[in-house]
This record gives C-alpha cells, structure tokens and sequence, in this order.
C-alpha cells in the first residue's frame, strides 16, 4: 500500500501563487525580490494554519533560486530549488522554537550563522513559534538579529505577537497573515476534491470552510476526515452528521414556529436538537446567527455578507420573506442576551426555554401594539357621533350611541397589512366591545378624542369659541394635568417630565413651568398648541394660558425617601420604632 500523505502536506504552497487569501503579503514579498530590498529580519504573526511557515520557505527559496521566471517565482528546476523541494536544502534551516528555547540554543544558533551558504546566496534561518523563546534568549539573539552577517536573513513566525518583547519587534519588519475567508477556503477544497476525483457538495465544502474557522490547514485536515467517512462522494447529510452540525432545516423550522407563535413546536424542536445530543448553549449560539443571516437578506446591499452555498442561500431568501426587520431585531437580542448568560445560569434548559418561550411572544406583542393604534385611529375618524353622544344624558342611550359607534368601526377602509386587519376583527368583537364601554365612559372618549390630534403646528383661535370662561381652583386644575400627562404615556420622556412638574399659577388663569435649558422649551413648546387645547377643554375655560419659561426650576415634585416615609409615621405613632427596636430592622 503506497504511503498516504495529508491533504494539508500534500497540497502545501510551492509558489506564491498558490498562497490562499494573503494576497497582499505575497505581493510585497516578491516586489522586494525583484528590486533586491531584502530585510535582514522578518516576523510573520496570525492565527493558526493561515501560511505563516509555508510563505516562510517560499520566500526563502526563491531568494536563492538562479533562474527566477518573469513572474519572480522560484523555478523549481535549478539546483537550489531540486535540493529544496527533495528536503536536503543546507541554505535553509528551521528551529522549533518551542523545544529549543533556551540561552544554549541561541548561542549555538548565533555560531552556525557565521557560515556562509554552501549553494545560493543566503542562509535563511525559520524560527517557529517564536514566542516560546525565554527572556533570557530573546535578549541573547538581540545583537546578531539586528547585525546579522550579509549572507543570513532571520524569518521568524508566532500566532501570540504580543509575547514578543519590542526590542524584537522594532527589529522586524512585521507582516500581519489573515484569517483566510470562507469562500477562499471553499475555492481552495474545490481544487483539492477536483484534483483527488472526489465529487464534493458545494454546500458541504461551505459548512467545512466555516467549521475551519479562516485555517486552511484546519480545512484540509476536515476535509481528509470527511473523505474518510464518505468517501468519493461528499455530501451535506454526511458533512453534517460527521461534524455534528446542526443542519439549517431545524433552524428555519423553529422560526416559522416562531412567526406563527406556536412554542409547542418551538419547545419540541428545542427537545429534539438536545436529544441528537448537541449543546444547548451551540444551539442558542446558532439560532443568533441564524437571525443575523435572516436580516442581511432583507437588503440586497447586505446578501453578499451571507457565506452560506448556493442552496442554502436561496432558502434564507425566501424564509427571510415571512420575518419583519423588528421581529428579527428584537429576536437577536433576546438570543444574544441568553447565549451571554448561559455559561451563569444554574438551570440551563430553562434559561433557554424561556428565551424562545419570548421570541415567540414578539408578534403578538406586536399585534397588540397595532390595536392599540388602531383604536386611537376609530377615536379620531368619529368625532362628530362622539359630539352627540356628549348631549345625551340617559345611560341607556349612551350604550346605545356607543353600538352604533362601533357599527362605524365596522365601515371604516380595510388596512393593507393583514395584522391590522385581525386587529380590526378583534377589536369589533362583542367581547372587546362590552370590554369597551365598561372601561371607556362616553364623556372621557369625547375628551380623549381630542387628544390625538398632536402633530399639528398651528390651532385657529375660532376653534375654542365653544368653551366657556368657568372658574377653577386648585384641585380642579391639577386634576385636569394629571390627566393630560396620563394620556402621553407613549411619550415617556414628556409624561415623566409633565408629572414631575406641576406648573405655578402667575395669574387666575396663566400658569408658567421653569425648565432648565432653552433645548428644553423648544421640546416642549412644540407641543404646546396640544396642552392648550386638552387644558382649556377640559377645564372649560378658553382663557387659560401655559408658558415655559427658562431659569433654575424649584418647583419640581419631591419624592420622600424610605427613611423619611419611616419618620413620618414613627411622629404618627412612636410605637412603630419600638417594634422596629426589637426586631433590629435596617433599610440594608
């Protein structure tokens, strides 16, 4: 049986050609051989298998090779290269800096530089894995790195640059190696498969490029694994099932489920990923990225991020059709919070139930959001059938009034979006519409309806001829403006500010609130033809006027701390500190 040799060996770069993904450092490095600028030193640093060592002996061949073609490649015909490529090359020496790392090992290092190559022109010397060398040896080799005799060039390699102390680094020109991309990768095992006769999945070679992590000779190595449990034919199931990958169909399946809010499904497909025996917190990890990939095939802008096969791409196209960018938006967060705390959580399933127990609960979160709109815009299209129905004084014609309200519900346009049309089914319903005059009186709809009506810049004065001029005092007027704050909860930053200020009276009817900033007034003056107007409604008093006013503000609302809640109530009853005394109660 002949000697099997590994794909990563057997297919190793003899050129700098047929480097994967580190164009830029080739180019420099045969740009400097053919203008004869050649540094004494250099430091090749980056992950694992991305062809630090390989663009080492490349490079260290053809500086010594004697007829370089016109692309100033290595021959591989002259004496140099044959002695190379057979492995009996005595100009090019490697030192495994890992298990030869002492003071003794440099020195010995320091005496062999001093004799000239015996073929060639340079002594190239490969230190691998550089940082393992001591502190003691790194400051040994400082002197011959930095004036090393004419004939020698160090080339030293590390996948931990920042073990290398600067004294090192400031000798080195440093050449930074890439992660090599997925379709570099995939690129590459296509030519290997193509040259090996092995018919290959475009989606498996995808699925090994990304478990290779941008190593090419990870890559490789998987590869060679696959090829052994399949043989000549690769293909998705079997990549798959050997690499213990979750396959997309689960993940595409549980974001329907997601979609439709069925978290039976969703929980089931959850048990069947943790039966096959993968990790709970792989598939968390997983389903983020899944969502991620389903939201950059929403854009055509951001498709070519998506470094899945041909097939696969298709179906993120299309099952990204059934997901909203907010659905998707809000879906990644929950994911990503959960993957971040499942190394801390003690119920781990649980951690993760919950989280899709959530993703599910996204769209009907949402739903209800649309009929909540919904409602406020049934309130705006009938404020002439509320107008009547504030004149009526007998309960039961209200009730009434309030069915024929909803009979107008009932004819308004349909919305376009299907949710909103269930929205407009739900809320026509006779539940939701005993619901709504139980908790909505006539007289408050009629209020209220005015209130959406924000946006508009300017109100004509001939508006507020309909209200009268009556008196109010005190308790009546901050009523009124606690009222008007309730009904702008969907502006929490407005709601916060207007229940935190009450204004101060400067006149019978002109009140004024002292804001701290003019950015301030600006915010809050833009609403101020919509507070005027709910104000003197409500107040039945068209005279009233607000203004803001900048300056230190005193009068805002002070809330009493736990301690001085305490105070107060022990002045009430002093038996209430004889009883916290006793039982040695404390705030901490």
């Amino acid at each position: 049986m002949d000697n099997y040799i590994v794909s990563a060996r057997k297919y190793r770069p003899d050129s700098f050609d047929m480097v994967v993904g580190q164009d830029s450092i080739t180019q420099t490095l045969r740009n400097s051989i053919k203008i004869n600028q050649l540094a004494q030193a250099y430091l090749f640093c980056g992950p694992r298998g991305v062809g630090k060592t390989t663009c080492a002996r490349i490079f260290a061949k053809t500086i010594n090779c004697s007829n370089l073609n016109e692309n100033y490649e290595a021959c591989n015909e002259c004496e140099s290269c044959v002695a190379f490529n057979k492995l009996r090359s005595l100009n090019i020496h490697e030192l495994d800096a890992a298990s030869n790392n002492s003071v003794e090992d440099i020195r010995n290092l320091i005496d062999q530089v001093r004799i000239p190559p015996q073929l060639g022109s340079f002594s190239v010397y490969i230190i691998d894995e550089v940082h393992m060398l001591s502190s003691a040896a790194f400051n040994a080799f400082l002197k011959t790195l930095e004036e090393p005799p004419k004939h020698v060039i160090f080339i030293l390699a590390t996948t931990e640059k920042h073990k290398i102390i600067p004294t090192i680094l400031s000798r080195c020109q440093i050449f930074d190696f890439n992660r090599i991309s997925v379709e570099d990768i995939r690129s590459r095992l296509e030519y290997v498969a193509e040259q090996e006769g092995i018919s290959a999945d475009q989606d498996a070679l995808h699925i090994i490029a990304q478990k290779a992590d941008g190593a090419m000779r990870d890559a490789l190595s998987i590869f060679d694994q696959i090829v052994s449990f399949s043989g000549k034919n690769i293909t998705y199931d079997n990549t798959i099932h050997n690499l213990n990958v979750l396959d997309y169909d689960t993940y595409f399946k549980i974001t329907k489920a997601f979609i439709s809010g069925d978290y039976k499904t969703a929980l089931l497909i959850f048990d069947d990923v943790l039966k096959r025996g993968f990790e709970a917190g792989y598939f968390i990890s997983g389903l983020a990225s899944h969502f991620r990939d389903l939201l950059i095939c929403k854009d055509p802008g951001t498709v070519d991020l998506l470094e899945v096969g041909k097939k696969i791409k298709m179906e993120y196209l299309e099952n990204s059709k059934i997901c909203s960018v907010s659905f998707l938006f809000k879906a990644i967060d929950i994911a990503n919070k959960t993957d971040f705390n499942y190394k801390l959580s003690q119920n781990k399933r649980l951690l993760i139930e919950i989280a899709l127990l959530n993703i599910c609960d996204i769209e009907n979160k949402t739903l209800s959001n649309q009929s909540d709109s919904l409602l406020n815009n049934v309130k705006t299209e009938i404020p002439e059938k509320v107008e009547n129905i504030k004149s009526q004084k007998d309960e039961t014609k209200i009730i009434e009034e309030t069915k024929s309200i909803n009979t107008i519900a009932e004819q308004l346009p349909q919305t376009k979006e299907k949710e909103s049309s269930n929205s407009v089914e739900k809320l026509n319903s006779e539940s939701e519409s005993k619901s709504f005059v139980k908790n909505f009186s006539i007289k408050d709809l009629a209020k209220d309806t005015n209130i959406s009506t924000a946006g508009k810049s300017e109100e004509s004065k001939s508006e507020y001829n309909n209200f009268g001029l009556d008196d109010f005092d005190k308790e009546k007027f901050e009523y009124v403006w606690t009222k008007y704050a309730e009904s702008l909860r969907g502006n929490p930053r407005l709601y916060h500010f207007l229940t935190s200020h009450l204004p101060q009276e400067e006149t019978k009817t002109k009140y004024t609130i002292t804001v701290d900033s003019q950015a301030i007034k600006n915010k809050l003056d833009s609403f101020l033809m919509d507070t005027l107007k709910f104000m003197r409604q409500n107040l039945n008093n068209k005279e009233f006027e607000l203004e803001y006013i900048v300056g230190e503000n005193d009068n805002k609302k002070k809330f009493k701390t736990d301690e001085e809640k305490l105070q107060d109530m022990i002045q009430i009853n002093p038996e209430i500190k004889k009883f916290k005394d006793q039982l040695n109660l404390d705030f901490e």
